[in-house]
């Protein structure tokens, strides 16, 4: 049986390297979707507007970003990856720029959508499908790493942007991080021009061999187990948002001060960290099913032990087991992708299923609102959200019983 050669380049000090420069890409990048998170009182309060209205911006940050991972997935495989990039570092730029010149909250929703959104999505999908493809031993913790800058943006960008915000108003501060976006970025892209090794060391002989055998991944053709990924993706981010987006406002509602609140969602997301770091280590000695059917099992437990514990200190432990569980579902999803479909494709389809779970994400966001509108109460949110995840378990468990049981064809 004919098998794919691993370049030298493959776990090479030079693929650490590149990893390193890809985790500061994803970090610069998610300036874009943390900036709202600062820039909103001062919205509100200069254009007179309604919180509610207020958050649209972000609503359409989610969008593009969505919509532009597909986009710079193919643009990856195409082109590879310092093109999206490129292309990342310019619309974020123009975003914050023209963002910054906006008169009324239609032009900031716009740019946010438009430039922002898509910006961002340059610098996330294509550097995590990239760096499947320079790791093979380990290739989860590689994801897990690169996969972080985006919670790593959450950290660091919130509180230097306000610093800045509180000095220099926010119009100055936008115009300074899209300047900021627009020479460091390419400058760290310059380190990623090598081709990766898996697409590099492709004979046609390797190549049509690779395509048999990718012909009927798990015995499905690709496009149903592409549609199965995005349906488990989307069911896991649905449950995964809940706390995420309504922690603070369940804290209210149990009589604790709000900043109780955003205490809890700041360990859930510290320990989210953690939880990726760790799951990378282990999806590389199960796989990529076998931590996706983990986590979702881990978070639907996570989210049934909201129900019967309501103590302060009790949320507080619950929240960083939240965090601690859900953190390593969204980085299994392109280790699967790199596991059963050709390499030449990983762009694509890692932005189609991250498109899948940021649908899920802006789903699980609103939902449990409406639940809690229709009841009075967020214990049937709590329970959807498990219900959610036991939809991403149902699958994981089926694909990885088609796992053991499918023979892949020879070439």
């Amino acid at each position: 049986m004919t098998t794919l050669r691993t370049s030298d380049e493959a776990e090479s000090p030079y693929a650490w390297t590149r990893l390193w420069v890809a985790l500061a890409l994803v970090t610069i990048g998610g300036s874009g979707m943390y900036s709202m998170a600062v820039v909103l009182p001062p919205l509100q309060e200069e254009f007179g507007i309604a919180r509610a209205d207020a958050s649209l911006p972000f609503t359409l940050t989610m969008i593009g970003f969505g919509l532009g991972s597909v986009l710079m997935g193919r643009l990856s495989d195409r082109f590879g990856v310092i093109v999206p990039v490129l292309v990342g570092s310019v619309s974020l730029a123009l975003g914050f720029v023209t963002a910054a010149l906006s008169q009324n909250l239609l032009q900031f929703t716009a740019v946010h959508g438009l430039l922002i959104g898509v910006g961002t999505s340059g610098t996330f999908v294509p550097l995590v499908a990239d760096i499947t493809l320079w790791f093979t031993r380990r290739r989860g913790i590689a994801v897990a790493i690169v996969m972080s800058g985006n919670y790593l943006a959450g950290t660091v960008w919130p509180p230097l942007m306000q610093h800045f915000i509180d000095t220099s108003g926010w119009r100055a501060t936008y115009i300074g991080t899209g300047v900021f976006c627009l020479i460091a970025m390419p400058l760290l892209a310059l380190a990623l021009g090598r081709k990766p090794p898996a697409i590099a060391e492709l004979t046609a002989s390797e190549a049509a061999t690779a395509q048999a055998r990718g012909a009927l991944p798990l015995g499905f053709s690709p496009a149903s187990l592409q549609a199965l990924l995005c349906v488990a993706g989307v069911a896991c981010c649905v449950a995964m948002s809940m706390p995420q987006v309504h922690m603070v406002a369940y804290c209210a509602d149990l009589g604790f001060p709000a900043a109780r609140g955003a205490e809890m969602l700041s360990i859930m997301m510290a320990f989210g960290i953690v939880s990726r770091l760790a799951s990378g280590w282990i999806a590389d000695h199960i796989g990529g099913l076998g931590t996706l059917l983990l986590g979702a099992v881990l978070q639907a437990t996570a989210l049934a032990l909201f129900l019967p514990f309501d103590r302060l200190v009790a949320l507080y432990v619950v929240s960083a087991l939240f965090g601690l569980f859900q953190g390593g579902l969204v980085p299994s999803y392109p280790l699967i992708v790199r596991e059963y479909f050709s390499p030449r494709e990983a762009g694509t389809r890692t932005g189609t299923v991250i498109m899948a779970t940021l649908v899920g994400m802006a789903l699980g966001g609103w939902m449990p609102g409406w639940i809690f509108d229709m009841t009075g109460s967020y214990r049937a949110a709590f329970v959807n959200g498990i219900a959610w995840s036991l939809v991403t378990t149902g699958i994981a468990l089926f694909l990885l019983y088609r796992a053991r049981r499918w023979v892949p064809r020879e070439a």
